[in-house]
């Protein structure tokens, strides 16, 4: 049985390469030299930290957070769960979450953002929650849309929403994101195609959870993040192995 300070060699395979020629930002992207691992000082590893006191009953609720008084974002009321766990299984508590998104017609409210894919008034696309004592977190949200990018004459991102776990200390942040049982645009994504191993794009997809759904209100999916160990969740800025 593993014990509380057990840690598994990381599978470099499991992780996608820095370089995905199919994917053309990671050509500018990826490093052409190995990596050098740095240690954290005690400053990095132990502060600052978030408490319960930081989060706003509402941070998790992003059908009303951004919302006038009375109205509702437009798409597909979602709830969003989960439990961190790291890899043995156990959860990890009091983690801040945050998670950041697309609105229903694919747009970000970003001034960047281009895409001619409506603007919600009532959707802000962000939240944050603090994982509780059984590591787990809930958002409520609406289903983001797919929306087309400048890699491919023709390429579409699947539905997804980025998600940050933070540690014990801001240098200790780890970012991903989820995509939705069912949607046809995961297989042609050429970032999921980067990652070459089925069961690794297999952990990026939230489940439907028709037990954690509310009928006649809002439909739920389920994603547990792990955080480390051979068979961790894939996370964009560790794409070296965590």
């Amino acid at each position: 049985m593993a014990k509380p300070g057990d840690f598994y060699q990381r599978d470099r395979r499991w992780h996608p390469p820095a370089l995905a020629p199919d994917y053309k930002t990671s050509v500018t992207r990826s490093p052409r030299l190995p990596l050098i691992s740095l240690e954290n000082s005690a400053s990095e590893t132990t502060g600052p930290v978030f408490g319960h006191n930081d989060i706003a009953a509402a941070d998790n609720d992003l059908l009303t957070n951004f919302a006038s008084p009375g109205e509702s974002p437009v798409g597909e009321r979602i709830i969003l769960h989960g439990r961190v766990l790291d890899e043995n299984a156990r959860p990890v508590s009091n983690t801040l979450v945050e998670i950041w998104q697309a609105n229903a017609s694919g747009r970000y409210r970003h001034k960047k953002d281009t895409y001619l894919g409506a603007l919600d008034p009532n959707f802000g696309g962000c939240g944050r929650t603090l994982t509780d004592e059984d590591g787990g977190y809930r958002f409520r949200t609406i289903k983001p849309g797919a929306y087309p990018w400048r890699n491919g004459i023709n390429d579409w991102r699947p539905a997804h929403i980025h998600v940050s776990v933070f540690g014990s200390g801001f240098a200790q942040r780890l970012i991903t994101q989820l995509y939705f049982e069912g949607d046809p645009l995961i297989p042609r994504c050429p970032i999921v195609n980067s990652i070459s191993d089925p069961d690794a794009v297999d952990m990026l997809i939230a489940r439907l959870d028709m037990n954690a759904t509310i009928p006649l209100d809002t439909i739920a999916y389920r994603f547990d993040i792990v955080l480390r160990g051979r068979r961790s969740t894939l996370f964009e800025n560790r794409m070296e192995g965590n």
